[in-house]
């Protein structure tokens, strides 16, 4: 059964030249792009609140308004430029913007099991978009006109960007089928779009005679579009406001009329609270907005009135602004608020709650922000669902309450000790007050003191009823961090996918498949980071960098960076070093790294691995040397970590004693750490195994056999994914340098999923090598060479594998060398040694790395 009309922006696109496109890069290389395309769509549609409707070449798509179906067009282009310039291929679409009525239906469950669309979208507006995407240029978005005035008006709501905008009048124009000709119009980005007529073609083309068009027409067209649009406005359901779901609000300050100081700080976060457990409505935090304060160039202690809380939605694209109030009124104290419309400043809604005495005030606000939320269009269901009664979730305390407000904006300024001091207050005040316990782990885990963080997460776990639903899930994720790491993704998955909006959701998830390489399915997590909403978008724009670098989108990733940069994130500029130096672009690299300062002990880090992939040994020793004594009298996680960058200089730099010294210590501190239950299990097992590994390179196996031993005992932690592929290799080398390369490649062969990580493949290149298939092995060595970017920015044990990973980048192509030597291809391997000689001078070879090159027979350069 169909539903009745609708009025809908429909929006068609056409992947220009797709077949061709195919046909140039092959059907492997076209499923990657498209899959990352589909990534791209997939998150656009949650930005601009877009249905699919259908597909092939190109798209469908519907939406309330017309200025989401811009939105979208306008990213969608701009997204389609980035993946092509990835590729060195020029990506452009063709799009067509209308509003009309339509008439949808579902198709049956099993008609959709056949292969049918969910639903069904057809009326005269389909063809006219349709015919409107046939006749745009590559890259041009063409409007109807009765779409443009619509989303020309609301042009404001794409922020600066909106500003920039050219909108252009295309004339009248007449279409195959169709009696009357039709105003079109063309807006796009200067530098993106055509900004130019289409092309006449046979089924359209320019109605240039106006004698052919009498004027009452004209004038019939705007009146039913008037009428229509009319209609829609007068007709559409509450809110009075253009709000949707995962629409933005701000929460100005609160108006406290009482006299009593207590209610200020500590009811506005309340009220925060409330709003926050919708999952309809989106709050934006404090933090952004004294962030836009600071753009707007006034001070951060400005009060966030009417005036200054709307100014800052219409920057932020906040669709309303809250305006709450507590006063005494008769001898009762009344919770009240406004919902105003930021565009006019006009109050759109008003609620109000009275109660005897400050105590009343929670759940006055409980019953003021439920009957916001219905207003703002929210189901009452769903209201229900997702609230808890703030008595229950906060604290009575307002003591309390207070002291928790003063450490939530202590946080979020990045003043850790102090929030900590302010979270403990609030505990100390009421036992019960499970969020400050929360806080305080957050904390903790914050300031990298993730030991210190268990017994707070434990007082938390005990007051878990305590919590709203959203940070009772954050909660179980943070303790399966603790008690079952292979468990803890998904936890943060799931918050992430049920509430799309809450940052630390999104950022632990990307950060948790990132650690895996499981590195396209982090992306879109870490994009939803990257929200001008997020007042920590800089970091947002740091990881998407840092899961570009490692799918080697180099210039992607550098964009990234320099977005995280401008944004004030520093520490993006070493990760913008590596993306040089994965270019080899070494003196880039150096003058980025060069701006880190003295005391910044991660930039020694890259700074190590940059002197090994240039054959600098001393040098490298200098950094890693500087690192562990920055380091020094620490116990902390990096205090052992930094030991592996260390000893991977000095192996290379032919010092066998003090790199077997550092593996064994390293080995010996991060199994003691996990022994005594500390935060940092996962990065400390794959610590131990890594130095494992680098003493198997060493000729000793006894720290392989001692970290073995000790991780049995630990069974549940290896459950997690990336922990049991690293033993796995750590077994495999066993049995190669056992003799035994096949049994080593049957190991490590269903590792190779596409996100193993870089050791799993150096394994099998050699036990490749060391049995019948060297071919294959010839495979791995120009995999490993490839992929340099993952090499600099793997995650896992705090990047501790970065200097070997480079290492091995660079001592692939003398593998390739000798198998080609092998294989009788004295050319080819000749071409590959005199390559290794760029990398690594044979002057700077130590020990059996100068053995092995000098076995080649050739002469170095």
């Amino acid at each position: 059964m169909a539903d009745g009309p609708q009025l809908r922006t429909l929006l068609l696109t056409d992947l220009c030249d797709s077949t061709s496109l195919v046909e140039r890069i092959g059907d492997v290389a076209a499923a990657g792009l498209f899959r990352e395309h589909d990534g791209l769509v997939l998150q656009l549609q949650q930005q601009w609140r877009g249905r699919l409707i259908d597909r092939s070449d190109g798209m469908l798509l519907l939406f309330e308004r017309p200025i989401d179906g811009l939105g979208f067009a306008l990213d969608y282009e701009r997204g389609l430029q980035m993946l092509g310039r990835s590729r060195n291929l020029e990506l452009r679409a063709r799009a067509g913007l209308h509003v009309g009525e339509v008439l949808t239906w579902r198709n049956s469950d099993t008609a959709v099991r056949l292969g049918a669309k969910p639903l069904e979208v057809e009326g005269l507006a389909k063809p006219m978009a349709a015919r409107l995407m046939s006749m745009a240029r590559p890259g041009q978005i063409l409007l109807s006109a009765v779409a443009e005035p619509l989303a020309h008006r609301a042009a404001r709501e794409l922020g600066e960007r909106g500003q920039h905008l050219i909108w252009k009048s295309l004339g009248r124009w007449r279409f195959k089928g169709l009696p009357e000709s039709q105003y079109i119009f063309e807006v796009g980005e200067p530098g993106i779009a055509p900004l130019r007529a289409p092309p006449n073609t046979p089924k359209a083309w320019r109605d240039i005679p106006l004698w052919r068009r009498p004027a009452a027409l004209v004038a019939e067209v705007a009146l039913i579009a008037a009428v229509g649009v009319g209609a829609w406005f007068v007709t559409r359901p509450q809110p009075a406001i253009a709000f949707n779901q995962r629409d933005w609000v701000v929460v100005a300050d609160l108006r406290n009329l009482t006299g009593q100081s207590v209610l200020d700080d500590s009811l506005e976060q309340a009220f925060r609270i409330s709003l926050e457990q919708s999952r309809y409505v989106n709050v934006l935090s404090d933090l952004k907005a004294r962030d836009t304060l600071a753009r707007m160039q006034r001070s951060p202690d400005t009060t966030l009135d009417r005036a200054i809380a709307s100014e800052i939605a219409l920057r932020d694209g906040a669709r309303a602004v809250i305006l709450p109030t507590v006063a005494e009124v008769g001898g009762r104290v009344r919770v009240s608020a406004e919902v105003i419309d930021p565009h006019t400043q006009a109050t759109v809604y008003a609620e109000s709650a009275d109660g005897n005495g400050a105590q009343s005030a929670l759940a006055s606000i409980d019953d003021v922000t439920g009957a916001l939320r219905g207003k703002l269009g929210e189901a009452l269901e769903s209201i229900e669902k997702d609230s808890a009664p703030l008595p229950q979730v906060t604290t009575v305390n307002l003591d309390a309450l207070r002291a928790y407000a003063l450490a939530q904006k202590a946080y979020v300024r990045g003043a850790f000790a102090d929030a900590l001091k302010l979270y403990t207050s609030a505990t100390n005040l009421d036992p019960q007050f499970a969020l400050a316990w929360l806080g305080q782990v957050r904390a903790r885990v914050s300031s990298m003191q993730a030991p210190q963080a268990v017994d707070p997460l434990r007082r938390a776990q005990t007051l878990q009823q305590r919590l709203p639903t959203r940070e009772r899930m954050y909660l179980d994720a943070w303790a399966a961090e603790f008690d079952d790491p292979s468990a803890a993704l998904d936890r943060w998955i799931e918050l992430a996918s049920l509430y799309p909006d809450f940052w630390p959701g999104n950022g632990n998830a990307a950060a948790g498949l990132n650690w895996q390489n499981r590195l396209a399915e982090a992306l879109p997590f870490a994009i939803r980071n990257t929200s001008p909403q997020n007042e920590l978008a800089a970091i947002g724009y740091d990881v998407v960098g840092r899961v570009r670098l490692g799918l080697e989108q180099y210039e992607l990733a550098a964009t990234a960076f320099d977005q995280a940069t401008i944004r004030g994130f520093k520490n993006s500029l070493r990760r913008q070093a590596d993306v040089e130096a994965a270019q080899r672009r070494y003196a880039s690299a150096a003058r980025l790294l060069g701006t880190a300062p003295a005391n910044d002990v991660y930039a020694y880090l890259d700074r190590t691995s940059l002197a090994i992939d240039q054959g600098r040994w001393s040098e490298a020793q200098r950094q890693a040397g500087a690192a562990l004594r920055l380091l020094q009298g620490q116990d902390g996680f990096d205090a052992r970590s930094f030991l592996m960058p260390a000893a991977v200089a000095d192996w290379l730099a032919g010092d066998r004693a003090a790199a077997l010294g550092k593996a064994s210590s390293a080995m010996r501190a991060s199994l003691a750490s996990l022994d005594s239950g500390s935060g940092d299990a996962v990065g400390d097992a794959g610590l131990a195994m890594s130095a494992a590994m680098l003493g198997l390179r060493l000729d000793d196996r006894a720290i392989s056999g001692e970290v073995q031993r000790a991780l049995a005992r630990h069974e549940q932690l290896m459950r997690h994914p990336k922990l049991s592929e690293q033993m796995a290799v750590l077994r495999a080398e066993e049995l190669r340098l056992g003799g035994k390369p096949g049994e080593a490649v049957a190991i490590l062969l269903p590792l190779i999923t596409g996100n193993e990580r870089y050791q799993t493949r150096v394994a099998l290149m050699e036990a490749y090598a060391a049995g019948p298939e060297r071919a294959r092995a010839l495979e791995q060595s120009k995999w490993l060479q490839q992929r340099r970017g993952l090499a600099y920015i793997e995650q896992g044990c705090g990047q501790c594998l970065q200097a070997l990973n480079v290492a091995d980048s660079n001592l692939a192509v003398l593998r390739q060398a000798e198998l080609l030597h092998a294989a009788g291809d004295n050319a080819g391997a000749a071409r590959a040694a005199a390559s290794f000689d760029r990398l690594w001078p044979a002057e700077a070879l130590n020990g059996h790395f100068k053995v092995r090159r000098s076995s080649l027979g050739f002469a170095s350069n």
